[in-house]
């Protein structure tokens, strides 16, 4: 099993039809050849990834639909991951699906290449909901892939319902999370429908086609389905994220704790050295860029001290731990409690954030209105003398050097507000 601490993540951005509240880099597959991505993707994996093949912890593929791939292509993709990573294998190997789009050839490839979680985007078991999203699954379906996925030996599922969808009741909210647990997933992500810009249900939102889930009716989703995993067994560990006990996704833990990873494919983003990078998000620039330069960054940003503290906070906030003090000190060099002292009193006071010594962390009601807090994080004031660590926190010779680190950084940036 790999001890390194790489996330390594492939985009697949084809889709059955393109859903009108999704604003990820994706497009309907219709009548296009899957093998230029594939060959593309084999590529950049093998020009960039192996340098981190022996630091890889996870893999996840995502979408878009990976198993709308054809067998030949997804063996061909899956092969080469498998390949580069060596018969060591990864604490977590993840692929997403739509119901409807797995059956037992592409299960049994997936578990040929070490593939060890599935996640399905079931979203509602009500037709009419469904159909407001524009999932083109019957709720049955679920089930049925779900019988293919643990036949072929893929025993740890993930399950994805959305709440606050038009015409959705608390009364139809329940009924989903029932027939989910019935279907003994051992992870559950529940998602409040946002309208993103761009998206075709915000443009039917604006022409007034669809109304939004009340707010309180929201949050009264929000909170019973908090209450109902609890009941069953299940951790609330992220603010949309439950999961049974050791069945955390491994590869977004890395995600909110700011840890690296490496990401393949249109759109795909990676963060490696403190450096953000995005490839371009467009299917035909992608593979024209891999051809003629052998890849396709299109973005390209280098995090500056406190703009990594601020996000390193405002992900941490994301896990219900919260942001543990010694921990944010010795990844950043700042005393939490110290940098982000104005919005903890404030948010505090609020009752939206729960603190002691060493943690900070929301509470069930800051949970309800997580982006406001979050937000007041992301961008902390520049640093002085009583940013440095609390030495408390480390080890001598590792608060000796933080503490020299956090003095130069401080003199180079003092002048800047983030």
């Amino acid at each position: 099993m790999s001890t390194g601490g790489v996330g390594l993540y492939i985009h697949v951005p084809f889709c059955t039809t393109k859903c009108g509240y999704c604003d990820f880099y994706s497009l309907p597959l219709a009548d296009r050849s899957t093998a230029p991505l594939v060959e593309c993707l084999i590529q950049e994996l093998e020009r960039r990834a192996r340098a981190y093949a022996g630091r890889v912890s996870t893999v996840f593929i995502g979408g878009g639909t990976p198993t709308l791939l054809p067998p030949d292509d997804l063996r061909r993709l899956l092969e080469t991951v498998a390949g580069m990573l060596g018969p060591d294998r990864v604490d977590e190997f993840t692929v997403e699906a739509n119901p409807a789009t797995l059956d037992p050839t592409k299960a049994a490839i997936l578990v040929e290449a070490g593939v060890d979680r599935i996640s399905f985007g079931a979203q509602s078991f009500h037709p009419g909901e469904l159909a407001a999203l524009e999932r083109i699954h019957d709720p049955d379906d679920v089930e049925r892939s779900i019988v293919v996925a643990r036949n072929a030996g893929l025993s740890r599922i993930n399950l994805d319902l959305i709440f606050g969808i038009p015409t959705q009741t608390l009364e139809s909210w329940d009924v989903s999370i029932t027939r989910a647990l019935d279907l003994r997933p051992d992870h559950l992500a529940l998602y409040g429908l946002t309208y993103e810009p761009g998206t075709a249900l915000t443009a039917q939102y604006k022409r007034g086609q669809v109304q939004s889930c009340d707010e309180e009716l929201e949050r009264a989703m929000y909170n019973h389905a908090i209450d109902r995993l609890a009941d069953a067994g299940f951790e609330h560990y992220e603010i949309s994220n439950f999961a049974r006990p050791g069945q955390r996704c491994r590869h977004n833990v890395a995600y909110w704790r700011n840890a690296e990873y490496v990401g393949f494919g249109p759109s795909a983003a990676s963060f490696l050295d403190r450096r953000r990078l995005r490839n371009v998000a467009n299917l035909t620039e992608y593979v024209r860029r891999m051809h003629t330069d052998g890849e396709a960054i299109d973005e390209s940003e280098r995090l500056e001290p406190l703009a990594f503290a601020g996000e390193t906070a405002m992900l941490s906030l994301r896990m219900t731990d919260g942001i543990e003090a010694a921990g944010f000190a010795s990844t950043t060099g700042y005393d939490p409690f110290v940098l982000f002292a104005e919005p903890i009193r404030r948010h505090t006071a609020a009752g939206l954030l729960a603190t002691d010594n060493h943690r900070i962390r929301l509470t069930r009601a800051g949970l309800c209105v997580a982006d406001a807090v979050m937000a007041d994080f992301l961008d902390p004031t520049a640093p002085n003398e009583n940013t440095l660590v609390r030495e408390s926190f480390l080890a001598p010779t590792e608060a000796g050097i933080l503490s020299r680190v956090v003095t130069r950084q401080g003199n180079r940036h003092g002048d800047q507000v983030n």
